[in-house]
């Protein structure tokens, strides 16, 4: 019988459950991540496409622009370094993460969701380019002639969306973890 000072040495299962659960849920949002930031780069990597207009042959590939080499190389770096947190997480993970390790994670999850942000940015920049134009800039649409290439960029662009929303989740996740970290 428990007296109203005793105090109780047992340790409370839901915090076992909610650590298993923390885990599970980083292993998954991390595969999640993988998997939309490497459809991502294949995507963009197979973009291109050819037409001949009077005779001359003209090529869109993502390789003429910088602004798309870097949101190629960013879900490239972004896939490979969730590969490791994946690893990482799935061997720490099997004994309780401590909270200072959930800080590295929501450090690294910013970093890698600033990366995939900023490569976003600067091809959402170009597509908008590329299907728009700048009359005042003297640059013209060319996803009205390079329609198969616009729309693989788009694609790419959706699949890179989702993986920066899965490194949001993480981030938030590992932000909510390591806030037991005690000084």
């Amino acid at each position: 019988m428990n007296h109203l000072g005793a105090k109780s040495t047992e340790f409370p299962t839901s915090l076992f459950k909610s650590e298993k659960r923390s885990i599970f849920a980083q292993i998954l949002l991390r595969i999640f991540a993988i998997g939309f930031t490497l459809t991502a780069a294949c995507i963009i990597h197979n973009s291109k496409q050819t037409l001949i207009i009077f005779t001359v042959e003209t090529d869109a590939r993502y390789t003429y622009s910088p602004a798309l080499k870097f949101f190629a190389y960013a879900n490239m770096i972004g896939c490979a370094f969730s590969i490791l947190s994946l690893f990482l997480v799935s061997i720490f993970g099997r004994k309780s993460l401590h909270p200072h390790k959930y800080f590295y994670l929501f450090f690294h999850d910013m970093i890698m969701m600033a990366l995939l942000i900023s490569g976003f940015s600067a091809a959402t920049t170009i597509g908008y380019l590329g299907k728009y134009g700048e009359i005042h800039s003297g640059w013209m649409p060319i996803c009205d002639s390079f329609a198969k290439f616009c729309h693989k960029i788009i694609a790419s662009l959706i699949f890179s969306a989702f993986g920066v929303i899965f490194y949001l989740f993480l981030a938030i996740l590992s932000a909510n973890q390591s806030r037991k970290i005690q000084v």
